[in-house]
């Protein structure tokens, strides 16, 4: 029985020695993340079998106003400026705890190693496109999933060029408030270097409050993200321009979209809106956008939508949004990324309820 000391002082030692190759590392692993949801009402829902309105829908729906997710985001200072990093992020459905808003994959949302230091940034792996980056920086409505260009660009695209497999990304320093941004997803199929090749470049302008942005984006159908279980390699070319400024309390934004659907639409979508935060707790956003198909003028959809948040604390906001689309034509742009993607012919009005929580 005499080895038991000796045991634990080997422990010890063990565990003293890797504490202290760690700390000199100076490594950090943070876990973050969101969890959303409330109740919807739709006015309107589409049939997909008869293209028809399938009637209305009063429903609890994950992430009304942010996708609810959890994450892991790590650092290493490898010295002298350079860090090595990594980040996975996961999208999840809190109705059922299932997969949500990502390519249906455990970490489809984000998941790639990189370095990071004076050069910029090189990561790896799943991750966002600059497109869509921009897209992000642009959108009126803070990106919320009812009622902004999230639907628009869900509906016709699903998961490709927001949550890009394969992919190579680079990030510039930023020059006086300049910024770049490239990425090069590769398809993986052996003999067609084309099948599910995606990539896409932006310049973002961010400074002293004014914000310029513009991206393109080129995808091919095809490869192995092909296999992802939400579509993430829809054929298209992308084209936006987005401007903005944030004075005190006020925030506004203006955008154009070009979404070249191989085969299909090709639709260019304006958008315009503003934030203004009444108090420290208190904030409204509006926000409308014009879709034409520039094949077919005659298939074009209105949608317009405004929000109230109400943070109860850093971490916690209730919040409300009202939101209406009107669709003519062969369009069927919905309302909510969840729950309520499409919508009829006519006009659908819609509203949530619900309650945010960041960790």
């Amino acid at each position: 029985m005499t080895f038991k000391p000796k045991l634990r002082l080997l422990v010890a030692l063990l565990l003293g020695s890797g504490i202290a190759t760690i700390a000199k590392a100076q490594s950090s692993v943070t876990l973050y993340g969101v969890v959303d949801g409330g109740v919807m009402y739709v006015s309107k829902t589409l049939n997909e079998k008869t293209g028809q309105n399938g009637g209305k829908q009063f429903s609890f729906t994950n992430g009304n106003l942010q996708s609810s997710t959890f994450g892991l985001l790590g650092t290493e200072d490898l010295g002298g400026g350079l860090h090595a990093i990594f980040n996975l992020e996961s999208g999840i459905d809190i109705s059922n705890g299932g997969f949500a808003d990502s390519t249906g994959n455990l970490f489809g949302r984000q998941a790639w190693v990189g370095l990071e230091g004076g050069f910029g940034r090189v990561q790896v792996g799943v991750q966002y496109s600059p497109f869509v980056l921009s897209l992000i920086a642009s959108d009126p409505r803070n990106i919320s999933l009812f009622g902004s260009e999230v639907p628009i660009y869900t509906g016709q695209l699903f998961a490709t060029g927001a949550y890009n497999p394969n992919a190579i990304g680079y990030t510039s320093p930023s020059f006086f408030g300049l910024q770049g941004r490239a990425m090069l997803a590769l398809g993986g199929t052996a003999g067609n270097f084309q099948a599910g090749r995606q990539y896409a470049g932006s310049l973002t302008y961010a400074n002293s409050g004014v914000l310029l942005t513009a991206s393109y984006y080129d995808g091919n159908a095809g490869g192995s993200a092909a296999t992802t279980p939400i579509p993430s390699t829809v054929p298209f070319i992308g084209r936006t321009i987005g401007a903005g400024y944030d004075w005190g309390s006020w925030g506004v934004r203006a955008v154009f979209v070009n979404y070249k659907l191989q085969g299909s639409f090709d639709n260019r979508v304006f958008g315009a809106g503003f934030n203004y935060n009444i108090t420290p707790s208190l904030n409204v956003n509006a926000g409308g956008w014009f879709i034409r198909d520039g094949n077919d003028s005659n298939n074009r959809s209105i949608m317009a939508a405004a929000g109230v948040v109400y943070s109860l604390s850093k971490a916690t906001a209730l919040y409300g949004q009202y939101g209406f689309v009107n669709n003519k034509g062969a369009e069927h742009i919905g309302l909510s990324t969840n729950g309520a993607l499409y919508a009829p012919a006519g006009s659908t009005n819609g509203v949530t309820l619900g309650i945010r929580h960041m960790f």
